[in-house]
């Protein structure tokens, strides 16, 4: 956090500014299909997860979620990212033929800190919307934490860690991109 706050009022804006465009480009990207682009905006040590929620009491919400290592919706890394997108470009994952139609809401982008090794935490609100077929409709909705890592003069996605606000899925899968 050190990093952050001795960031002046400019730096802090312009940085700011770059990781909004950042996120909004990758929404973009996502909701267009480009998959192939979106893996470029991935560093090669990304981790992607979304752990389980789990309903609990107030003395035990620190359980909520579950931990790093533990059963988890996604905990991929870029190989297996790969794998998905290759897949739904196959034509062979019957979850995604014909394709969903998305749209990513990303809001309340706030950075958090910036680590030592220079990784930027951003913290976020989303809500992911889906159509299927001629009447399946899914929206989720929850936040994001991301490590974004500077490659050159671009940025990076490097961990991205998702927490849904449903502990029941109702969805017929889990096919896209968060």
């Amino acid at each position: 956090m050190a990093k952050l706050q001795t960031m002046d009022t400019q730096s802090r804006m312009l940085l700011h500014f770059e990781v909004e465009q950042f996120l909004y480009q990758e929404a973009k990207i996502l909701d267009e299909r480009r998959f192939d682009e979106w893996l470029s905006l991935l560093t090669e040590d990304i981790h992607y997860w979304m752990p389980i929620r789990r309903t609990t009491t107030l003395a035990q919400v620190e359980d909520e979620f579950t931990k790093i290592g533990a059963m988890a919706l996604f905990d991929d890394d870029i190989n297996f990212l790969r794998m998905r997108v290759a897949k739904m470009a196959s034509g062979n994952a019957w979850s995604e033929d014909p394709p969903s139609r998305t749209r990513h809401f990303v809001s309340n982008i706030q950075i958090v800190d910036i680590e030592e090794d220079g990784d930027i935490v951003v913290e976020t609100n989303i809500h992911l919307y889906r159509t299927r077929l001629e009447s399946v409709e899914d929206s989720w909705i929850g936040r994001r934490k991301d490590w974004l890592r500077r490659d050159g003069d671009n940025l990076k996605l490097a961990r991205r860690h998702i927490f849904l606000e449903q502990t029941t899925i109702l969805s017929q899968n889990l096919s896209n991109f968060f």
